[in-house]
């Protein structure tokens, strides 16, 4: 009862901070108090669509999504403490990262928003990473700029301002076109010394423009870099209608730097002191590990981005993980189904995950690809999710099971392994997070003995992005003088923080080597099955 009034002071008292992502399949609030304890929730699902061959979201669809995520989160407030939610001290929003969204002088979209799972822009990644020696993978915000380019898109001389998802939604709510530093370093590369974009990579890009008849400046077009800390703008009347159409959230609201959703990942993991990582693991996989020093040479399977204070941060990004693995489990619930047995989700996934930990020894008879979208990291445009095993396998729940998990991690281990084997990168340790670590021990044992490295799941792991993004509004709202965002992480929010530490499995971790030796061979298989169907 005394924690109850506690909060319900706060939240009155405007004491609360708000943070609110909008990630792939699900835009999610969460509103956390001054002990960076997570009060209440809200969230709205939603799916991608395929339009014309893009991976899209309308404008529409998003602030649908805000609105009915917003009205939850108030409504959970009032239900669990009597509590109008008409202010917080600070605000944060964050999105899924990279992207195209462009707009006009008069602020009107130019083009369907490009989302991150595209993979149409191979000849602009590759030409640009060329120019600039520095690896520009697809789904950057430059590589969708350039392809426009290279296509002779009738849109691009238009373009006044180009964002990101969660650069898009602040702008709407302050007015500010403004992006924190980890979020720009997925549009454009950031320079470490100067804290905002690379110059020297601004001006080659310029005259590539203008060598294919393109009279903009990229550095006229993007947003103002900010470093975590920093003061974005305030909520004004109208970003407070868009976000809460009732009239019962007050304008005025402090708002810090939007971010992405890798730089939330490792803000909720405690993970952007040099030597620390960690892999979200959702649709998507990716992982972060922060870097001590630049790395030797340019991967494409490796992304240098930024944490939300600006140290280098080597990103191994796949665009599959959980999608296949969500429609095995749901297949298996509607067989139970027509069997009469009504297994709830979390009991399928549970069954489901722990059956692979009873899987036989070896990993060489059985594949599987995940591919919903094209991988990058393999060299795939396209994806078709496929089964295949050897006449003399074992196909068993287990075994099956065990396949799928494995490849949910095929893509990322290729490009771990360039990191920590050829490039000898240090790491400490990788904290997991997301729904492939939510059977308890399962994912996070799989994920360990596929790396090979320690993996630390939190029990704040659940709290995920929107949680990261309260706490960077928080950071820029309590921070001490010349206090950093590594130091107010270790020894303010994650001072007391518990979690749970799985080492890898000798077994399965052979196991995931030989799956890896048959994975890499039969991507062929894939190729094939791209072109035939």
């Amino acid at each position: 009862m005394e924690d109850t009034k506690r909060i319900k002071a706060a939240i009155e008292g405007g004491e609360t901070f708000l943070g609110l992502e909008l990630g792939s399949t699900r835009i999610k609030a969460v509103l956390m108090d001054g002990r960076f304890t997570p009060v209440a929730e809200g969230s709205h699902t939603w799916e991608n669509k395929l339009v014309d061959g893009i991976w899209t979201y309308s404008l529409d669809a998003v602030w649908d999504g805000v609105r009915d995520c917003f009205a939850k989160l108030a409504r959970d407030v009032e239900r669990r403490y009597g509590a109008r939610l008409t202010t917080a001290r600070a605000i944060g929003i964050s999105g899924m990262m990279h992207g195209y969204l462009v707009f006009d002088e008069d602020g009107a979209l130019l083009t369907p928003f490009r989302t991150w799972r595209n993979t149409i822009t191979g000849q602009a990644a590759a030409e640009l990473t060329q120019l600039f020696g520095f690896n520009i993978p697809q789904r950057w915000s430059i590589a969708h700029l350039y392809q426009a380019m290279l296509r002779g898109e009738e849109h691009v001389p238009r373009i006044a301002y180009m964002t990101t998802l969660s650069g898009y939604i602040h702008w709407k709510l302050t007015g500010e076109k403004a992006a924190g530093i980890g979020e720009a370093s997925g549009m454009f590369p950031v320079s470490q010394e100067t804290g905002t974009y690379d110059e020297r990579m601004l001006e080659s890009f310029n005259r590539l423009a203008a060598s294919k008849g393109y009279s903009l400046r990229l550095e006229n077009i993007l947003p103002k870099v900010l470093m975590a800390g920093e003061s974005a703008g305030t909520l004004t009347k109208e970003g407070a209608a868009l976000l809460d159409p009732s009239g019962t959230l007050r304008p005025g609201i402090p708002l810090c730097p939007p971010e992405g959703d890798a730089g939330t990942g490792m803000v909720a993991t405690n993970s952007v002191a040099p030597g620390t990582g960690n892999v979200s693991a959702g649709t998507s996989i990716f992982a972060m590990v922060v870097l001590d020093r630049m790395l030797k040479k340019v991967y494409p399977e490796i992304d240098i981005v930024a944490t939300p204070s600006g140290v280098p941060v080597a990103m191994v990004h796949c665009n599959n993980c959980t999608s296949e693995l969500d429609a095995w489990v749901s297949l298996f619930g509607e067989f139970a189904e027509a069997l009469g047995a009504r297994a709830d989700k979390d009991a399928l996934y549970k069954i489901a995950y722990t059956k692979a930990l009873e899987a036989d020894d070896g990993g060489d008879k059985l594949l599987a690809y995940n591919y919903f979208t094209g991988e990058p990291v393999t060299g795939l445009e396209s994806g078709r999710p496929l089964f295949v095993r050897l006449p003399d396998s074992r196909l068993t729940l287990a075994n099956f099971m065990r396949t799928q998990l494995f490849t949910a991690l095929g893509a990322l281990k290729i490009g771990m392994d360039l990191l920590l084997k050829d490039e000898g990168i240090g790491l400490m340790g990788i904290t997991g997070h997301g729904g492939f670590f939510k059977v308890g021990g399962v994912g996070q044992t799989i994920l360990a003995s596929a790396l090979e490295t320690p993996v630390t799941v939190m029990q704040t792991a659940g709290e995920g992005g929107p949680w990261g993004m309260a706490i960077l509004a928080a950071y820029m709202s309590k921070r001490q003088p010349g206090e950093t965002l590594a130091g107010f992480l270790k020894d303010r929010v994650f001072a007391d923080a518990a979690g749970v530490t799985v080492q890898p499995d000798a077994k399965i971790s052979e196991s995931f080597r030989a799956f890896m030796g048959l994975y890499k061979k039969g991507l062929d298989i894939e190729r094939a099955a791209v072109s035939v169907l």
